[in-house]
């Protein structure tokens, strides 16, 4: 989560042996703010670069522990979306990420709560609740639901709610954007929300979910939840990637000026990949019969994840 932005940037800095920032032109960065509502917070024009001779921090504990399991969030996501839906390589690659985006947005929570960050708070919730209701779906049996589901959805309803309302409120205003972020990006986080709270009930009311629909459900979920995880780390103040690098002791072996590698177009292009296998896997998934055997055999499984 953006939660990053405001700790891991205190602490990340550029060694001796990298004396010059990395800047990513103004020029680049108009694509780049339409996915800064996935971070939390925002960035300006100028803040995309690593800061030279900056003396380093100390890491907390949490903060290690935070970015680590967002690292292999991201590693472990983009496993998962590469291999065969449900097969072995799939699952095992499945419950790394969940295990680590879960543990990542929990410590999120924590470090926003700490250092008083509140739309940090709702970004760690979400993405929680996202993967949490994810990994629930592909567990359980064709129709499974519980009375834990009608306590859970109150999570993306009450946060859907509150964010159209401070998107309105910025309307009003007569302001186009908030802490940098477009009001539209917050109208479309909102109605991301709302719509998984609509799923939510519809399951309920209709006695669960079932077959493709089921794998379907899995599918979004996981993976809008890497794509907010990628968003906060490739999209953050200060080319977070490169400034990561530098601080693990590898910067010091990249050429001078790199110039592909750490540009705003393969940030932007990364950020919105999962989104991209997202529409690709649902297209697969339910409007083709490239699964229709693995739909018989979820129904008679009690857990697609073994």
């Amino acid at each position: 989560m953006d939660v990053i932005e405001n700790a891991s940037d205190q602490h990340l800095s550029q060694p001796k042996s990298l004396p010059q920032a990395f800047p990513i032109k103004a020029s680049d960065h108009s694509g780049i703010i339409l996915l800064s509502i996935a971070l939390g917070g925002t960035f300006g024009l100028g803040s995309a670069y690593i800061i030279p001779n900056k003396a380093p921090m100390p890491y907390s504990p949490m903060l290690i522990a935070h970015i680590f399991a967002g690292t292999l969030g991201l590693l472990s996501g983009t496993a998962a979306m590469s291999f065969r839906k449900g097969s072995p390589r799939h699952v095992l690659a499945g419950k790394i990420f969940v295990a680590s985006m879960l543990t990542m947005a929990l410590l999120a929570v924590y470090l926003a709560i700490v250092r008083h960050q509140p739309n940090n708070i709702g970004g760690g919730i979400l993405t929680f609740y996202l993967v949490g209701t994810g990994w629930l779906t592909a567990r359980r049996r064709d129709g499974e639901t519980s009375r834990f589901d009608w306590v859970v959805l109150l999570i993306p309803l009450a946060l859907g709610i509150l964010t159209w309302m401070n998107g309105l409120k910025v309307v009003r205003s007569g302001a186009s954007s908030q802490d940098g972020v477009p009001v539209g990006m917050s109208f479309f986080m909102g109605s991301v929300m709302l719509l998984a709270a609509s799923g939510d009930i519809r399951m309920l009311v209709r006695g669960g979910i079932f077959g493709a629909k089921r794998i379907a459900r899995h599918l979004w979920r996981m993976c809008f939840g890497l794509f907010i995880a990628a968003g906060s780390f490739f999209l953050g103040p200060s080319n977070r990637p490169l400034r990561l690098l530098s601080a693990v002791g590898l910067g010091q072996h990249l050429p001078p000026a790199p110039p592909a590698l750490f540009s705003t177009t393969l940030y932007l292009i990364l950020s919105v990949l999962p989104l991209i296998m997202l529409i690709f896997w649902l297209v697969r998934v339910r409007f083709t019969n490239a699964y229709q055997g693995s739909t018989q055999l979820a129904s008679a499984s009690p857990d697609l994840t073994r």
